[in-house]
Parts: structure tokens; sequence; C-alpha cells
């Protein structure tokens, strides 16, 4: 059976891939929708010993292996980044070129590891019947990565099988999308996303000795961040960790007014990126109030109330476009806290000019 945290929508799917035929698959989708835990789940079954239709068995030699991020014939091509975030060994070099502080982990996929991954497909397999090279977020490969992954792509030695998964489908070569098969994922209803969303969030028996840490989100916290999340259920979950769900679900609900007044004390503690991902959000829903739809990512109380009155569309349309350009070198190197104080008193003018 498939691993039991994997979520219900995402089981479907499994189950539905692994009944076509093909050697390069392509998860796209936009985050939060499970395109990583998807593509793992499709890795493992294909290296089980014993799997089933419904996916892996979850207790042979191999299952363990990947459990354990161990398995011989499992090739994960990730940004060093989110390798360390998620556990995953980097290769000894780069290993010990982090250790010694001689640069820092980057944020996209290196060439250098596109190449060992080629290398990996030549190599004979240690068990079983298959080899697997993972790639997320294939949009973090450059040009370069990308031309040298092409080949073997293409034409992959023996029995090796690729597993693609973007947030950002877009910003693939055309010459790499044309060589996977395609799968857009699906996207949970609300309700379901919701109950999803509210078991992995409850506290597990016996974690902690102090109770009232355990207590889990309220369902109207929930529902908050299920919908300023856009209703990706994953997106939504990082904000509970740390038992921050109901700080978090007020903050999201404060922001539209406190943005109209130019406060930046909502943002306190918020990473650019994600600060700029709600002040695109709270533009999105401000136009859609202003053409007679409903918002999407905020309640309409929590609009301020001279939004659809008074705010300019010129004014909505500069300043969307102004957060589109900001979101492109968000993760540079700035001040966060004068970027902060930038990005709200922008905010201000947008929504109270005419």
């Amino acid at each position: 059976m498939s691993t039991p945290s994997l979520a219900p929508w995402l089981k479907t799917q499994l189950k539905s891939l692994l009944s076509q035929r093909g050697h390069a698959w392509l998860l796209s989708g936009p985050s939060g929708l499970g395109q990583f835990e998807l593509a793992l789940e499709l890795a493992r079954t294909w290296l089980c010993e014993a799997p089933t239709p419904d996916g892996a068995c979850g207790v042979c030699g191999s299952c363990h292996a990947v459990e354990v991020h161990t398995h011989a014939d499992l090739c994960m091509l990730l940004p060093e980044t989110l390798s360390i975030e998620l556990g995953w060994p980097l290769d000894e070099k780069t290993q010990d070129d982090l250790d010694s502080k001689k640069r820092k982990p980057s944020k996209e996929i290196k060439v250098d590891a596109a190449r060992e991954a080629v290398s990996f497909t030549q190599f004979t397999r240690s068990r079983g019947t298959t080899k697997v090279v993972l790639v997320f977020p294939a949009e973090r490969m450059n040009g370069i990565t990308a031309n040298t992954l092409l080949k073997t792509l293409e034409e992959p030695p023996g029995a090796v099988k690729f597993i693609l998964a973007t947030e950002a489908a877009h910003q693939l070569l055309p010459t790499i999308r044309s060589r996977c098969l395609g799968h857009t994922m699906h996207w949970p209803d609300f309700e379901e996303g919701l109950a999803w969303l509210q078991a992995m969030s409850s506290p597990r028996a016996g974690e902690g000795s102090d109770k009232k840490a355990l207590k889990p989100p309220s369902e109207q916290d929930l529902k908050t961040l299920l919908v300023a999340a856009g209703g990706r259920p994953a997106d939504a979950l990082a904000w509970t960790q740390n038992n921050q769900a109901g700080h978090i679900a007020q903050r999201w609900q404060a922001l539209p007014k406190a943005m109209a007044r130019g406060d930046v004390t909502v943002l306190a503690d918020w990473a650019p990126a994600q600060a700029v991902d709600a002040l695109q959000k709270l533009c999105h829903d401000v136009w859609a109030v202003k053409a007679g739809a409903q918002p999407r990512f905020f309640s309409l109380e929590d609009l301020p109330p001279t939004a659809s009155a008074k705010t300019g569309m010129y004014a909505l349309t500069t300043w969307a476009k102004e957060l589109a350009l900001t979101a492109r070198t968000v993760e540079h190197p700035y001040n966060p806290g004068l970027m902060l104080e930038s990005l709200a008193s922008r905010a201000k003018l947008a929504l109270t000019s005419r």
C-alpha cells in the first residue's frame, strides 16, 4: 500500500500514473498540490520489490532504503538548499565544500549535479529492475543543466526512469517538456483539502509534554489559511507548524486593512517573498471586487471598506506590475526590514489612489 501520509487526491493520481507506461513523467502544477510527494511515491513504487496497483508495499528493503534516503538506485536531483532541508545526502565533494565554508549551498540545480545524474544512469543497477532519477523543482535547472540531461532523458540507458516535478512548467525548456509525458496535478476540492489539513495539523499522540502546546488549530483558522493558500493544502499546512495557525490566520485577516493604513507591523517576521506573495493576492482580490466578482484569498469583510469604491483600476494595474517585477528579484540580499517598509508604503498608495 502507498504511504499513509499521502493525501487522498495524490493516491488517486498515483494509481493512475502506475497504470500507464512511460520512462519520463513531468508532474506540473502550482505549489502546494504535492508534486514532490507524488514524485517520490512514484519512484518508491517503481523501485519496490513487491509493488501493488495502489503503490509501494512500504515494508520491503527497497522501500526502507528510500525512507532512510540511502537507495543506491534512486538519484535525487535537487538544489543543494533543498537537499539539506529535506535530509537527502550530497556528494562528498559538495559536502566538503559546504562544511569548509568555501561557498554557500546553491538554490539552483547545478550542472555538475546533472552530470553526476547522467553518470548514475550508466551504472549497473544495485537491486531490482530499474533505476530512477527524480528532479525537483525542475524549473531550478538553468539552460546548461537542462541540456546536460536532454539526451539521456530522451533515450535513457537500460531501464532508467525519470520523474520531473515542477511548480513552473512554463520556465522549462520546450525540449525538456517535449520529451516527457505530462501530468497536470489535480486540485482537491475545498472540503477534501480541509479534512486532510485537519488530520495533518492535529498533534500526534504522545508528542511533547505540554498539553496546551498540543491544542490543534481551530477549524475556522484552518479555513482561513486554506483560503489564503488559494485552496492548496500543502501551502496551508506549512503555516500550521509550531502551533502558529491561529496567530497567522489573525494576521492574514488583518493584512488588507493594515496595508491600506501603511502599517508594516502586520508583516513582521515575514520573509520578503512571503510578503510579495500576500500583496499579489490582496491586489487580485481588490481588483476582483471592483470588477464585481468575489475575492479569492480574503473574505469580503477583511478587505478595506473603501477599496472597491475609491481604488482606481490604473493604480491597481501599476501596483500589480510592480509586484510582478519585485517577485523576480525578491530573493536577492536586500535589507528585509527596509524592503517590507517599502512594500507596505506602496500598498497604501495603491489602495488609496482614485
